[in-house]
Order: C-alpha cells, then structure tokens, then sequence
C-alpha cells in the first residue's frame, strides 16, 4: 500500500530522472543547455515547473500533519498508563516524538525500557532462557504455549510490568527483582525507580532487518505480541523497511495470532506514523487491534 505522501516523492523522483534524461540522451555535456532547441527548453521547463509543485504539496501535506497533530490527539489517553520498550534498532528522534505525543495524548508516563544488542543476539539465547524461567514472580504463571525466547520474555515483561482490568501489577518488590535480574544479565538497561505499572506498551523499532540479523526480528516480534496480551494491548512501531523480510512488523503481519495480539506501524519515522502510534494505542484500550501504514500487510494508512 503506498501513501499520497509516497506517492509524491515517487514522481518526483520520477520528473528528476526525466529532466536527467533530457540531458544524458541528448548528449549535452558542460555548456550542452545552450544548445537545447526551443522545444527542449520548453519540455525541461515544464518538468521543472511539476516538480517543483509537487515537491510543494508533500512540504505543505507535512505542515499540515503537524499542524492538527495535537488537537488529534489530545485526550486520547488520559487516565491511561503507557511504557515505552525500545529495540537495539530503535532511533532516539522516533522515540523522543512519540514519548512528547504521548505526553500531549495525556497519558501517564511509566517509564521507558532498552532491550540491549546482547538480548538479540543468538549466541545468548540458553542463556536468557535461563534467566527468564528462574524470574517468574510469586503468583504468577508463563504459558505453556510460549517457547521461544522472545514470546517467554515478553509473557514475563507483561506479567511483571502491565495490569489489566480485574488484575493488579506484581508486588514492588518482586517486580525490582526481574528488572534487576535481566539488567545484571546484559538484556535491559533502564533508569532506576523510573519503571511502574503500565495498561499499555508500545514497542519501538528500526527499518529492514541486514542479512545477518539472525531471528532478532522474530524475538523483537514475538516479545512485543507477548506482551502486549498481559496488558490491555500494545503497539509495535518501526520505519520503513519494518514490514519486510524478517523485520519485527513483517514477522507480526505474517502470523494472524500475533496480528491479533497488537497493532503495528510501519512509519514511525514520518510525523504521520507517530501520529498513528497514538491513535493506535488508544485504539488498542477500546480492544481494536490494526496493521497500519504503507508497508506489506497494512490495512490503511492509520486508524479508521
């Protein structure tokens, strides 16, 4: 699915590629635009003169995103607790935009956990097993149906860290434990004191996953999905490139348990996807999961 957005700076592209052809096919070299016939000026200006008016449409489309993005979103999550998990991947000015939306969105900041490069590394999957099953708080259970190490620890992260209705977080204390015990493992880094109970969680991501990346899209996948079922739902939210391959979104979007699980946005890196983060968890509290933005597997653009 590609945006109007998209779109635009598709064509031009396309109108640049042209106006380089004029010049390239016709051989002009140095000084060759002296030679152009009239004809050929005339061509070269009106491919000029349409790409400079698309290239104002997309700079006035993203004025005008930013422009209503607060009054879109304002309220939409008051009396509703969000934390924030980054990937490895994740770009600090995505989440830094999402977190100030968020903030303006009225929702209750509880805190923001990095999941570290020695968590997504395969070499260190026995070892994380390990830690996980020996950190499940008094009280409660990991489904059994949970066995690989992204699904696990996500499942441990949402019943330690997120409440849903009818059932309140872990004691303080144990939930201090798990944090600490995964920190002194090399698999979280977070500030301390700075983690609370949360209804929500969104996932924050990068683009395309490189050749070499292993199964880090599926843990990255599958952790967000897991957890997000503890709470009442969750985001997963990438750039472009975040629905392909195996990329956190793409794993998501191939599997319809997972896609059930959450909603995804595969354009965080665009002011409009931050948007649709958080209209999507405010879409996720009333229960209405989606795959959003213009990757494979996307529904629509943003939230209905």
């Amino acid at each position: 699915m590609i945006s109007l957005r998209q779109h635009a700076i598709s064509l031009i592209a396309v109108f640049l590629a042209l106006a380089l052809g004029l010049f390239l096919g016709a051989g002009f070299i140095g000084d060759g635009l002296n030679r152009l016939t009239g004809a050929d000026r005339d061509r070269l200006g009106t491919v000029t003169d349409e790409r400079d008016a698309l290239a104002r449409q997309v700079n006035t489309d993203s004025g005008f995103i930013e422009g209503v993005t607060g009054r879109l979103v304002s309220g939409r999550l008051d009396r509703t607790s969000v934390l924030v998990v980054t990937a490895p991947t994740a770009a600090e000015s995505d989440v830094e935009a999402v977190k100030g939306l968020l903030n303006d969105a009225g929702a209750d900041f509880s805190g923001q956990l990095d999941l570290t490069t020695a968590l997504v590394r395969d070499e260190n999957s026995t070892k994380l097993a390990s830690i996980v099953a020996q950190s499940v708080p008094d009280g409660q259970q990991l489904r059994a149906d949970f066995t690989d190490s992204g699904s696990r620890l996500g499942d441990l992260l949402g019943a330690t860290l997120l409440v849903r209705e009818n059932a309140g977080p872990v004691a303080a204390a144990q939930r201090d434990t798990v944090l600490q015990t995964l920190r002194a493992g090399g698999f979280l880094n977070y500030a301390d004191g700075a983690i609370k109970p949360a209804d929500l969680v969104v996932v924050m991501t990068g683009g395309a996953m490189p050749s070499d990346a292993g199964a880090q899209g599926q843990l990255i996948g599958r952790l967000a999905a897991a957890m997000a079922q503890r709470g009442r739902g969750g985001v997963l939210a990438g750039r472009e490139g975040s629905a392909e391959g195996g990329a956190p979104i793409a794993v998501v979007r191939a599997d319809p348990a997972l896609g059930r699980s959450l909603s995804t946005v595969d354009d965080v890196g665009e002011q409009a996807g931050r948007l649709t983060v958080v209209l999507a968890a405010a879409a996720e509290k009333d229960g209405r999961s989606g795959a959003y933005g213009s990757g494979p597997g996307a529904s629509s653009i943003t939230v209905p």
